[in-house]
């Protein structure tokens, strides 16, 4: 399987194009910085060069070429500014949707977060009310596009431990935080799955094992 990712360079991302090359798929990640390909090599994905909120579909549509899937995996990051919740979160994820269609790539996974909504209101902080939108709004467009086998992975609060490969993943979780090793082995997981097309799942720390909570999101548990 082929699949690229977008925000290629990112902590999960490249986890993920780690497991992807080591069970012998095809990962290639699109970055913004020739500098950040080097590690992707060193994950084991092709580095694919281009900046998401600069490109239009077509531009990005070339890139797909020969793909079986595309994993949203990009963000403004933290310390960035409303805008670029809204340029990347939420314009770039629409983006790579409208260059899945072009390119006719079917399987698309979008890495969201708990929380997301198009009206979220979290009066605290703007800018992270604008962040929970701009998700809220990418989850809503992709999940209205009947050309596209998508799935929304909703993590909880990210964490940066080893990871324990037990989750629990489900339309609904509650809160909790999980490792971004356990979402990226999720996302691993929900490529070979398409049992979990068209499903929103939350994803937190859990009992069950990837496998076993990747089964029952797909109806197999």
């Amino acid at each position: 399987m082929r699949t690229v990712i977008a925000g290629g360079h990112g902590q999960i991302a490249l986890k993920l194009e780690r497991l992807l090359a080591e069970r012998g798929d095809r990962p290639a990640g699109i970055i913004r910085r020739p500098a950040q390909a080097e590690d992707l090599v060193a994950a084991g994905a092709e580095p694919l060069l281009l900046d998401l909120e600069a490109a239009t579909a077509p531009e990005l549509a070339a890139l797909l070429t020969g793909a079986d899937a595309v994993v949203f995996a990009a963000g403004a990051g933290p310390g960035s500014g409303a805008d670029r919740k809204r340029s990347v979160d939420r314009d770039a994820a629409v983006l790579l949707a409208d260059a899945a269609e072009l390119a006719g790539v079917r399987r698309y996974l979008i890495v969201s977060s708990a929380g997301a909504d198009a009206a979220a209101e979290y009066p605290a902080d703007e800018v992270f009310e604008t962040y929970l939108r701009a998700k809220g709004a990418a989850d809503d467009a992709v999940r209205a596009r009947t050309t596209l086998d998508w799935t929304v992975l909703r993590p909880g609060r990210l964490t940066n431990g080893p990871g324990t490969g037990l989750v629990r993943l489900a339309p609904g979780v509650g809160h909790g935080a999980v490792d971004r090793a356990d979402v990226a082995a999720v996302l691993a997981a929900l490529l070979h799955e398409p049992g979990t097309a068209g499903k929103t799942l939350e994803l937190v720390a859990g009992d069950a094992t990837v496998a076993e909570a990747v089964a029952a999101a797909a109806g197999r548990g």
